[in-house]
């Protein structure tokens, strides 16, 4: 019987590793991609001045 090679089977580990890091960043590319073309920005809408909803603004005198 043949000795198990242990470095090709590291080698397939690392590499099927590589590839499913490769697929999750193209995945979340695609989402950042696909957010920003159907969404606007939140940040561009804000006014950062402005008291948030459900807050009275503050009476200062």
């Amino acid at each position: 019987m043949a000795t198990p090679n242990y470095s090709y089977e590291k080698r397939q580990r690392e590499l099927a590793k590589k590839r499913k890091a490769e697929e999750k960043a193209a995945e979340k590319k695609a989402r950042k991609a696909q957010g920003r073309s159907d969404e606007p920005s939140h940040g561009d809408d804000a006014d950062p001045a402005s008291p948030e909803a459900g807050q009275a603004p503050s009476q200062e005198a």
